[in-house]
């Protein structure tokens, strides 16, 4: 599915507006904000993703997790290299990452929109992940991931978030991106960290640890011990063991609350 689809970002870009406007980006964490509006041309797409642009540059989009199955990748690589040669209105990060790349988001300027991020997750081509970053700029994509979830499209054909209940599956899958949905049962409150556990007190089971700064992020939200304690929620990270499968959260975003409603649709 080519798609064009554009969600939200593309008029703002093409306009060169100031804004998702003054209001919402208002509201924007910090590391997100001093980003500004660009233009370039898509030229190709390299591994992962990577953006080859006229200007020389190379590009990564912001908020996604490149997938790590060849089969998958390549799907989204080539859904992504027939939008070369497009003109580029940009949202760019002020600092170049560690490889040298920017960090982006871009939507086709010339022709119907069609937003590069977007596009890939309404397809189920990429998921979302703030990935070193503390923040999601822009959690609306968990939204449209959602609905292509539901739709199983692409990645989500016929695999949906692992149950924490299924610890082998989840250890199995150690040092791989993973979306997870369960149960808390119990919430620890350490100096440094916040552990979110899956399972009854002494047995092995499922762990998502936050670190400070996110867990006070998190309170502010409302995503409390006492809000959590017997909620259901997704998470989503990479996972490592440590006595049983942990996901270690950097960005408040990367866990979800799922009310009651939403959790017997799964």
């Amino acid at each position: 599915m080519k798609g064009r689809i554009a969600v939200g970002l593309g008029l703002v870009l093409l306009a060169g507006a100031p804004s998702e406007a003054a209001g919402p980006r208002s509201r924007e964490p910090p590391a997100c904000r001093g980003r500004t509006a660009g233009q370039d041309r898509l030229e190709a797409v390299a591994a992962r993703g990577e953006l080859v642009l006229a200007s020389g540059r190379r590009g990564r989009l912001d908020g996604l997790r490149w997938p790590d199955d060849p089969v998958a990748a390549e799907a989204a690589r080539a859904w992504l290299a027939g939008l070369s040669g497009r003109s580029l209105a940009t949202r760019e990060a002020p600092e170049p990452d560690r490889w040298s790349r920017i960090t982006l988001d871009a939507a086709t300027a010339d022709g119907e929109t069609v937003d590069l991020a977007g596009g890939l997750v309404a397809a189920g081509l990429a998921q979302v992940d703030a990935g070193e970053a503390d923040s999601l700029c822009r959690p609306g994509l968990l939204a449209v991931e959602d609905a292509a979830r539901r739709a199983g499209l692409g990645l989500w054909a016929g695999t949906p978030p692992v149950p924490t209940e299924e610890v082998a599956r989840l250890a199995a899958a150690a040092g791989r991106f993973v979306v997870v949905e369960g149960r808390v049962r119990n919430v620890g409150e350490r100096e440094r960290r916040t552990y979110l556990n899956f399972a009854p007190f002494g047995t092995e089971g499922v762990t998502v640890t936050v670190s400070k700064r996110t867990w006070r992020i998190m309170l502010e939200r409302g995503f409390s011990a006492v809000a959590l304690r017997g909620r259901r929620v997704r998470a989503r990270g990479i996972v490592e063991l440590w006595r049983g499968p942990t996901l270690d959260i950097g960005a408040a975003e990367m866990i979800e609350m799922l009310d009651e409603e939403q959790a017997q649709r799964r």
